[in-house]
């Protein structure tokens, strides 16, 4: 990433609302800015403009060129509105109806313009100062993915007991599943080098929680297989909740997208 004066090249484009279709670029365009960050969100109350605010100082400290896309999952809590007035030269703002967390981070990602695109939850539970450390990986060893991971043994993490239960569980199945070389595939930070997306994203299908765990089988099918995990810092303000439908409809998803795999569905690999 080369150091440039933050938010150099980019355009007054905020708009309140942009349609899918506008956003789901055919093609991936050459990057003309070192990063761009995805921060979907639904429903997250004040949380969100702190966050974003966060991003956007934490990001300009680091010298590089950046976007902040934001993307509204159909947001019902005015949480649009508490964006106005940000610099609009660095966030642009997206409103969808509500599909699930993947299509909204799908959404920002394909209209983002980094040599490195990635996302980082809009609810404050992920600290945004751990974009800075994020880059720093990036700047000094270039891999395909950086993501955050509870596992890592450098990690703070705070959360309930039956939370941390069933992620350690997931996890289990998820290496059984698909051999991934990672201890976490779920913490809501990431960043992806954009070569590895032009290649992925075409491929996935996930809506909801499992795009972060598709996004990173496909991305190994593919060949794509430097994926650095990365410490994350969550306090006890962890405000996700595991009810009984989000976990059967993770199970359901993991298994459709090991079915996928297994049955072709995301292209040949390649060569080692």
């Amino acid at each position: 990433m080369g150091r440039q004066h933050p938010g150099a090249g980019l355009r007054d484009s905020r708009t309140p609302a942009v349609p899918l279709s506008l956003v789901e670029p055919v093609t991936f365009p050459p990057p003309v800015l070192d990063l761009t960050v995805v921060v979907p969100y639904y429903n997250p109350g004040p949380a969100l403009r702190a966050t974003v605010e966060r991003a956007v100082e934490v990001l300009r400290g680091t010298g590089i060129s950046f976007e902040i896309v934001t993307v509204s999952d159909g947001s019902t809590d005015g949480s649009d509105a508490s964006l106005e007035g940000l610099p609009t030269d660095v966030v642009v703002q997206v409103v969808l109806p509500h599909a699930g967390k993947g299509k909204a981070v799908r959404a920002g990602l394909a209209r983002g313009r980094g040599r490195y695109l990635g996302f980082i939850d809009g609810d404050g539970d992920v600290p945004p100062e751990l974009l800075a450390e994020f880059v720093e990986v990036v700047q000094q060893r270039h891999p395909d993915v950086v993501l955050g991971s509870k596992r890592h043994p450098d990690s703070q993490v705070v959360y309930p007991v039956a939370r941390r239960l069933y992620s350690w569980g997931y996890q289990q199945l998820v290496r059984t599943l698909f051999h991934l070389d990672v201890r976490d595939t779920q913490a809501g930070i990431k960043l992806v080098r954009r070569e590895v997306l032009a290649d992925v994203l075409p491929l996935m299908v996930e809506q909801g929680y499992a795009f972060d765990l598709e996004m990173l089988v496909i991305a190994r099918r593919l060949g794509h297989r430097d994926l650095v995990e990365a410490p994350v810092r969550i306090g006890i303000r962890f405000s996700s909740t595991v009810s009984r439908r989000v976990v059967v409809g993770m199970l359901r998803d993991t298994f459709a997208i090991w079915w996928r795999l297994r049955s072709g569905d995301y292209g040949a690999k390649r060569p080692a």
